[in-house]
Protein backbone atom coordinates (compact mmCIF):
# COMPACT_ATOMS: atom_id res chain seq x y z
CA UNK A 1 0.00 0.00 0.00
CA UNK A 2 1.18 3.52 -0.71
CA UNK A 3 1.32 6.24 1.93
CA UNK A 4 -1.59 7.98 0.22
CA UNK A 5 -3.82 4.89 0.45
CA UNK A 6 -2.86 4.47 4.12
CA UNK A 7 -3.82 8.08 4.77
CA UNK A 8 -7.18 7.68 3.05
CA UNK A 9 -7.99 4.51 5.00
CA UNK A 10 -7.00 6.10 8.31
CA UNK A 11 -8.99 9.23 7.47
CA UNK A 12 -12.11 7.14 6.84
CA UNK A 13 -11.55 5.23 10.08
CA UNK A 14 -11.12 8.46 12.07
CA UNK A 15 -14.26 9.93 10.54
CA UNK A 16 -16.31 6.85 11.46
CA UNK A 17 -14.83 6.52 14.98
CA UNK A 18 -15.17 10.17 15.95
CA UNK A 19 -18.37 10.98 14.07
CA UNK A 20 -20.46 13.25 16.31
CA UNK A 21 -17.66 13.57 18.89
CA UNK A 22 -17.24 17.26 19.75
CA UNK A 23 -13.63 16.63 20.87
CA UNK A 24 -12.53 15.74 17.32
CA UNK A 25 -12.37 18.30 14.53
CA UNK A 26 -11.11 17.72 11.00
CA UNK A 27 -9.48 20.95 9.79
CA UNK A 28 -8.52 19.44 6.42
CA UNK A 29 -8.01 15.87 5.12
CA UNK A 30 -4.47 15.94 6.59
CA UNK A 31 -4.95 18.21 9.64
CA UNK A 32 -6.91 17.53 12.84
CA UNK A 33 -7.65 18.98 16.26
CA UNK A 34 -8.44 16.79 19.23
CA UNK A 35 -9.46 18.17 22.61
CA UNK A 36 -8.20 16.12 25.52
CA UNK A 37 -10.55 16.65 28.47
CA UNK A 38 -13.87 18.46 28.89
CA UNK A 39 -14.41 22.10 27.92
CA UNK A 40 -14.94 23.15 31.54
CA UNK A 41 -11.91 21.14 32.76
CA UNK A 42 -8.98 23.45 33.46
CA UNK A 43 -6.54 20.64 32.62
CA UNK A 44 -7.90 20.05 29.13
CA UNK A 45 -5.83 20.91 26.08
CA UNK A 46 -6.17 20.99 22.31
CA UNK A 47 -3.78 18.84 20.30
CA UNK A 48 -3.31 19.76 16.64
CA UNK A 49 -1.93 17.08 14.35
CA UNK A 50 -1.08 17.37 10.67
CA UNK A 51 0.19 14.66 8.38
CA UNK A 52 3.28 15.18 6.24
CA UNK A 53 3.29 13.77 2.72
CA UNK A 54 4.88 10.41 3.68
CA UNK A 55 2.76 9.74 6.77
CA UNK A 56 2.69 7.14 8.48
CA UNK A 57 6.36 6.41 7.62
CA UNK A 58 7.11 10.01 8.63
CA UNK A 59 6.04 11.34 12.03
CA UNK A 60 3.00 13.65 12.05
CA UNK A 61 3.46 17.27 13.13
CA UNK A 62 2.14 17.81 16.66
CA UNK A 63 1.27 21.28 17.95
CA UNK A 64 -0.22 22.89 21.05
CA UNK A 65 -0.25 26.43 19.58
CA UNK A 66 -4.05 26.76 19.54
CA UNK A 67 -5.54 29.72 21.40
CA UNK A 68 -7.38 27.21 23.62
CA UNK A 69 -3.97 26.32 25.14
CA UNK A 70 -2.84 29.88 25.95
CA UNK A 71 -3.25 29.28 29.69
CA UNK A 72 -0.81 26.35 29.66
CA UNK A 73 2.81 27.18 30.47
CA UNK A 74 5.55 26.62 27.90
CA UNK A 75 7.21 23.95 30.09
CA UNK A 76 3.98 21.95 30.32
CA UNK A 77 3.47 22.20 26.54
CA UNK A 78 7.02 20.98 25.92
CA UNK A 79 6.50 18.08 28.35
CA UNK A 80 3.25 17.05 26.62
CA UNK A 81 4.86 17.27 23.17
CA UNK A 82 7.89 15.22 24.30
CA UNK A 83 5.65 12.46 25.71
CA UNK A 84 3.48 12.52 22.57
CA UNK A 85 6.62 12.31 20.40
CA UNK A 86 7.68 9.19 22.31
CA UNK A 87 4.33 7.61 21.39
CA UNK A 88 4.79 8.68 17.77
CA UNK A 89 8.23 6.98 17.68
CA UNK A 90 6.82 3.69 18.99
CA UNK A 91 3.98 3.72 16.43
CA UNK A 92 5.98 4.96 13.42
CA UNK A 93 5.03 3.15 10.22
CA UNK A 94 1.48 2.36 11.34
CA UNK A 95 -1.77 4.30 11.43
CA UNK A 96 -1.37 6.01 14.80
CA UNK A 97 -3.90 8.82 15.15
CA UNK A 98 -6.48 6.85 17.13
CA UNK A 99 -3.74 5.39 19.31
CA UNK A 100 -2.27 8.86 19.97
CA UNK A 101 -5.62 10.45 20.82
CA UNK A 102 -6.66 7.61 23.11
CA UNK A 103 -3.24 7.51 24.81
CA UNK A 104 -3.46 11.26 25.44
CA UNK A 105 -6.97 10.86 26.91
CA UNK A 106 -5.83 8.03 29.21
CA UNK A 107 -2.70 9.88 30.34
CA UNK A 108 -4.18 13.38 30.63
CA UNK A 109 -3.56 13.50 34.39
CA UNK A 110 0.13 12.61 34.08
CA UNK A 111 0.61 14.92 31.11
CA UNK A 112 -0.89 17.83 33.03
CA UNK A 113 0.51 16.96 36.49
CA UNK A 114 2.81 20.01 36.53
CA UNK A 115 0.05 22.27 35.23
CA UNK A 116 -0.26 25.69 36.79
CA UNK A 117 -2.52 28.17 35.04
CA UNK A 118 -0.65 31.01 33.39
CA UNK A 119 -2.06 34.14 34.96
CA UNK A 120 -0.66 36.60 32.45
CA UNK A 121 -1.54 35.49 28.95
CA UNK A 122 1.57 35.00 26.87
CA UNK A 123 0.98 35.80 23.23
CA UNK A 124 3.19 35.36 20.24
CA UNK A 125 4.22 38.66 18.69
CA UNK A 126 5.33 38.90 15.11
CA UNK A 127 8.22 41.15 14.15
CA UNK A 128 5.85 43.51 12.31
CA UNK A 129 3.90 44.03 15.57
CA UNK A 130 7.14 44.89 17.35
CA UNK A 131 7.99 47.42 14.63
CA UNK A 132 4.51 48.98 14.84
CA UNK A 133 4.74 49.21 18.64
CA UNK A 134 8.12 50.97 18.54
CA UNK A 135 6.88 53.59 16.07
CA UNK A 136 3.70 54.19 18.09
CA UNK A 137 5.77 54.51 21.28
CA UNK A 138 7.88 57.25 19.68
CA UNK A 139 4.67 59.05 18.62
CA UNK A 140 3.41 58.96 22.20
CA UNK A 141 6.62 60.57 23.47
CA UNK A 142 5.87 63.74 21.50
CA UNK A 143 3.98 65.80 24.08
CA UNK A 144 2.43 69.14 23.43
CA UNK A 145 4.12 72.11 25.03
CA UNK A 146 3.22 72.71 28.68
CA UNK A 147 2.02 76.22 29.51
CA UNK A 148 2.85 78.02 32.73
CA UNK A 149 0.07 79.35 34.95
CA UNK A 150 0.74 82.91 33.76
CA UNK A 151 0.53 81.83 30.11
CA UNK A 152 -2.74 80.00 30.80
CA UNK A 153 -4.24 83.05 32.56
CA UNK A 154 -3.25 85.31 29.67
CA UNK A 155 -4.76 82.88 27.16
CA UNK A 156 -7.98 82.60 29.18
CA UNK A 157 -8.18 86.41 29.42
CA UNK A 158 -8.10 86.69 25.63
CA UNK A 159 -10.64 83.92 24.91
CA UNK A 160 -14.36 83.58 25.48
CA UNK A 161 -16.03 80.81 27.54
CA UNK A 162 -15.62 78.29 24.69
CA UNK A 163 -11.86 78.80 24.49
CA UNK A 164 -12.13 80.66 21.18
CA UNK A 165 -10.49 83.98 20.43
CA UNK A 166 -12.93 86.89 19.88
CA UNK A 167 -14.00 87.76 16.35
CA UNK A 168 -11.51 90.04 14.66
CA UNK A 169 -8.59 89.35 17.01
CA UNK A 170 -6.17 89.14 14.07
CA UNK A 171 -7.63 91.95 11.96
CA UNK A 172 -5.29 94.70 10.92
CA UNK A 173 -6.42 98.30 11.35
CA UNK A 174 -6.56 100.03 8.02
CA UNK A 175 -5.35 103.63 8.28
CA UNK A 176 -6.53 106.21 5.73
Amino acid sequence: MTANEDQEMELEALRSIYEGDECFKELSPVSFQFRIGDLDDSKSFLLEVSWPENYPETAPHLSLDAFFNNRISLETKQYILSKMSEQVETNLGTAMMYTLFEWAKENQETLMENYQPVTSAVTLISSSDVMNNSTSASKKKEKKEQLTKAQKRKLIGRTDNKGELPRGWDWVDVIK
